[in-house]
């Protein structure tokens, strides 16, 4: 199918496929020269004992994380798996692998692949919580980053502390309802019915992808892995395809494999640049719209849902934090990554949903209720910022303008007249439990035994802790706060 539509793809194979001479044989004899082979790093039985280690699976293939993917190995062992795997890779192909993909490899393996086998790219799961006994969490949204070299999850803020390999993120998630630990599976996956298996949404998730601004690039990840077998995917994946096709061949995508995708990312951004992710219409016909930017520094999504706005999600990058796992094998049968939260509406909700909520105030301090006036005005202002404009009911408006280091909120009224405003940053216990100290410039937190800020820009605002647990960040006299998460 993807012969007849021309169409480039990237094959990843597994240790147990690669070994197996009927892939051979259709590799060889069926693939385009335009395709490419790539490695899939999950650990099977046969990789584990050519590689001289006991295999501790139930099965031939296990998907316990600790048995089934490279943090379960010591740094010594991860390297081993990979010569193996390189070493019969360049003896059945002729060549070694330019990237490689997986739910999530660790940092030292990514680092030696790229040292010594000189890898292009790589790929990792897209974020969920508790999916198949996995959580990637707070990690740069969709798009690619280039990992810090003490964490593969986390984007690097340095040229000195990065791999030079971009991860891509996989499998197309909705910007709106694949989020946390939602009800539902919402991602470009064909074998998905109201997803990645309907026309209606695969157009849906496509127009936002194309028209949107999505600053330096806009990217999906399309295919799937075959273990679903073809009943479940032939619906999603034939629709799929002659979409892309047709897409492609009207100049509005380019297709391309993941050693081309990587190769690129690397000629345009020696560091991680910023990207957005915006949908502005439903398709679930329920009025919700989203904006995810994300920057080496952080990731922030914007959620308008109920007749109001706010932040559902803040979190913060730092490459000096060490993965768990970087030094020694993971020994839980489930595997966890996350990077710094601010906001975390997924994980911080309990009674209130936990959010970052604009509020007008009453004279005597009182938060009101924001309420949007129509929809919001999103546009690219330069290679690296975004702004967003949301006219409010009873007149004036409200800015935010992301940027790479930093985000910029006014409230105006008119033309010089600010609005009485503040943001509520409001994660019961959660948020209690992370926040240290509250001062007039920044709010001071600890989570996963490493201390970070959001500090506010001087003279751009003020914080102050309130009785019922609620943090206030509040502009200054001419309504503009400045809110700073990174570059210092």
């Amino acid at each position: 199918m993807i012969k007849q539509a021309n169409l480039p793809a990237t094959w990843a194979l597994q240790y147990d496929a690669l070994i197996n001479s009927r892939y051979e044989k259709l590799f060889k004899e069926q693939l385009e020269p335009h395709d490419e082979i790539a490695a899939w790093w999950e650990i099977p039985q046969p990789l584990a004992e050519k590689a001289g280690l006991k295999w501790r699976g139930r099965h031939e293939w296990d998907s316990t994380a600790n048995v089934g993917f490279s943090p379960g190995y010591t740094p010594a062992e991860r390297r081993k798996l990979v010569d193996i795997y390189m070493a019969d890779f360049q003896a059945i192909f002729g060549y070694y692998p330019r990237t490689v993909g997986s739910w999530y490899i660790d940092e030292v393996t990514l680092a030696y692949m790229a040292k010594r086998y000189h890898i292009v790219a790589s790929c990792n799961c897209k974020d969920r919580v508790g999916t198949d006994g996995y959580t990637l969490w707070g990690g740069y949204w969709n798009q690619a980053y280039y990992p810090s070299r003490l964490n593969a999850y986390m984007p690097a803020q340095t040229k000195a502390s990065q791999i030079d390999v971009p991860i891509f993120r996989m499998l197309g998630s909705d910007p709106i309802y694949q989020y946390g630990n939602s009800p539902g599976m919402f991602t470009l996956e064909p074998v998905y019915p109201d997803a990645g298996g309907s026309a209606d949404w695969v157009t849906w998730f496509m127009n936002n992808l194309i028209h949107q601004p999505a600053l330096a690039f806009g990217y999906a990840q399309a295919g799937q892995e075959n273990s679903f077998g073809w009943e479940a995917m032939k619906t999603g994946l034939t629709l799929q395809v002659a979409l892309l096709a047709k897409q492609a061949g009207a100049g509005e995508i380019q297709v391309k494999t993941l050693a081309q995708t990587g190769l690129w990312f690397r000629r345009y951004y020696s560091l991680t640049p910023p990207t957005s992710v915006i949908a502005l219409d439903d398709w679930k016909h329920e009025n919700r719209k989203t904006v995810w930017y994300d920057s080496r520094f952080y990731r922030v999504n914007f959620l308008w849902e109920n007749g109001a706005f706010f932040i559902r999600d803040l979190h913060r990058f730092d490459e000096n934090m060490v993965s768990p796992t970087h030094d020694t094998a993971l020994t839980t049968t489930s595997l966890s990554y996350g990077t710094l939260p601010i906001m975390d509406g997924a994980l911080w909700s309990g009674t209130e949903k936990a959010g970052i909520r604009p509020v007008l105030l009453s004279p005597n301090g009182e938060p009101l209720p924001m309420f949007p006036d129509g929809p919001p005005v999103v546009k690219k202002l330069n290679p690296t910022d975004l702004s967003i404009l949301q006219p409010l009911r009873g007149g004036g408006s409200f800015s935010i303008v992301c940027g790479e280091t930093n985000v910029a909120f006014t409230g105006m009224d008119g033309p010089g007249r600010p609005l009485y405003w503040a943001l509520n940053l409001i994660g019961g216990v959660q948020q209690k439990s992370a926040v240290q100290t509250v001062t007039q410039n920044a709010v001071v937190y600890h989570f996963t035994g490493v201390n970070y800020s959001l500090r506010i820009f001087p003279d751009m605002g003020f914080c102050q802790q309130l009785g019922n647990g609620v943090i206030r960040l509040t502009p200054n006299s001419s309504g503009k706060l400045v809110v700073i998460l990174g570059g210092f």
